[in-house]
């Protein structure tokens, strides 16, 4: 330094001290005034080990959270048993469900379904009923497809159409048997139908359509009553021909009316016609009262 043309100082470093020390309390001032209210404290100095394993905990439950919440039922279920069986131990089999009490739709549907809804049985509906009530709505209750396998026991089995039998024609346009598909020789038949449901007696009055073999077997012990469509046509054609014939003799009135109309018309056009045609109107002389009274009087006194 001397050589240099420089000089030399014992309290440069204590200058040079100073000036840094200075400089670090205003960062730190600045950081203060800088310094946001919702933003953490930093930390200097390296983090206790039960910090940072408190840390490392929750990030690790985080991440199992959202693995979990990504799983179905099913696959949660899963991981759940085979982790328990991993740290208690056990087998795969002792977990294992059984299927003895499992019920489906159809199940549900069975129990419950009548061939008939009242107002009675629609007072107290669980979940179940309304499944029952639900399916019976989406039935088409005209025609009734029957099972006539055990018709010599006088035993008879009944329902309702569903909506492909409808599309098809099963039950009107072919036979109403479920084991028959004739479509030639169809007769119509009103039924009592007497059944048990739910430990109750109920009668339902149905219709059918059977060919003659079908109808033989439905008929085997007592005789059913056949619905002729021939009446209704006969009835029919009956309700025509009166509102025909009504109507014929409203229009012949009418007409004759019309004639009488138009023949006095004419007649009247006529007369008119032929007086204008004879010649000119005779004039008339108008008399006097006085000359009224004195005929009158001498009409009197004759």
């Amino acid at each position: 330094m001397h050589g240099h043309g420089g000089y030399d100082s014992d309290f440069s470093d204590d200058e040079h001290c100073g000036e840094s020390s200075k400089r670090k309390k205003r960062t730190v001032e600045d950081d203060l005034l800088l310094k946001k209210p919702f933003q953490k404290e930093k930390h200097g100095k390296v983090a206790h080990k039960q910090v940072a394993a408190e840390l490392l905990d929750r990030e690790e439950a985080r991440n199992r959270r959202f693995h979990l919440i990504a799983m179905d039922a099913y696959q949660r279920h899963t991981k759940f048993v085979n982790d328990y069986i991993l740290y208690y131990g056990g087998k795969r089999e002792d977990f294992r469900r059984s299927g003895e009490n499992d019920k489906t739709d159809m199940d549900v549907i069975r129990e419950n379904h009548r061939f008939l809804w009242n107002e009675e049985d629609e007072m107290d509906m669980n979940w179940e009923k309304r499944l029952a009530k639900k399916y019976y709505d989406k039935l088409f209750k005209e025609y009734c497809i029957a099972d006539l396998s055990r018709y010599k026991e006088n035993k008879f089995g009944f329902r309702w159409r569903v909506e492909k039998e409808v599309i098809s024609g099963k039950g009107q346009f072919f036979c109403g048997n479920k084991c028959c598909d004739k479509k030639e020789g169809l007769k119509s038949w009103e039924v009592n139908f007497g059944y048990v449901e739910h430990g109750e007696k109920r009668n339902a009055l149905v219709k059918l359509r059977l060919c003659q073999e079908c109808s033989f077997k439905l008929n085997f012990y007592h005789r059913r009553k056949e619905v002729k469509s021939k009446k209704r046509k006969n009835k029919a054609k009956k309700d025509c021909e009166e509102s025909s014939h009504k109507k014929s003799r409203l229009s012949s009135v009418e007409e004759t009316s019309k004639k009488k109309d138009k023949e006095n018309s004419d007649e009247e056009e006529g007369t008119s016609e032929s007086e204008l045609w004879k010649g000119p109107v005779p004039e008339t002389d108008e008399k006097s009262q006085e000359e009224e009274f004195d005929e009158y009087f001498q009409d009197l006194f004759l």
